[in-house]
């Protein structure tokens, strides 16, 4: 009998796993069929490069207006480590692209912002969705917010 392989603590297991891929192609269906929210926040698809594998990545995620056009992205994803799309953007970062309701692909250069600037944008974001402030709060990490503007 084939011995069960022990995840990593911090990691979903199979079920959640399951679970998030047919939320997150629900919620990519209906961005590019025009709608793009969720919980009251607006969504994007964040197209990127798997950092092993090399294959095309999709993952919708809640962004945040961040001046002329750039967009401000919240690494949560719950758990102890960060999400996989944000390692992957982080690892080809010239590769990325985001996708708006109903609109083509759009190549954007991330941005991963640290100390003041992430201060000041993380006080916008969870004064917009105070949840996300609650979440932070019961992590063990820091959440990573990125910028992205368009090229």
């Amino acid at each position: 009998m084939a011995e069960k392989k022990k995840r990593k603590p911090g990691t979903p297991g199979a079920f959640s796993r399951w679970t998030q891929q047919k939320a997150n192609a629900r919620m990519t269906r209906k961005v590019r069929g025009g709608r793009g929210q969720f919980m009251g926040m607006d969504v994007l698809i964040l197209n990127t490069v798997g950092r092993r594998s090399g294959q095309p990545r999709e993952t919708p995620v809640a962004w945040f207006a961040d001046g002329e056009g750039a967009r401000l992205i919240v690494a949560s994803g719950g758990g102890s480590l960060n999400p996989d799309w944000h390692a992957n953007l982080m690892a080809h970062p010239g590769r990325a692209t985001i996708e708006l309701p109903g609109q083509e692909p759009v190549p954007v250069t991330p941005h991963q912002l640290a100390d003041a600037e992430r201060e000041e944008a993380w006080a916008r974001i969870t004064a917009a969705q105070p949840r996300l402030a609650k979440y932070q709060a019961k992590s063990d990490r820091q959440y990573p917010v990125i910028r992205l503007t368009t090229r």
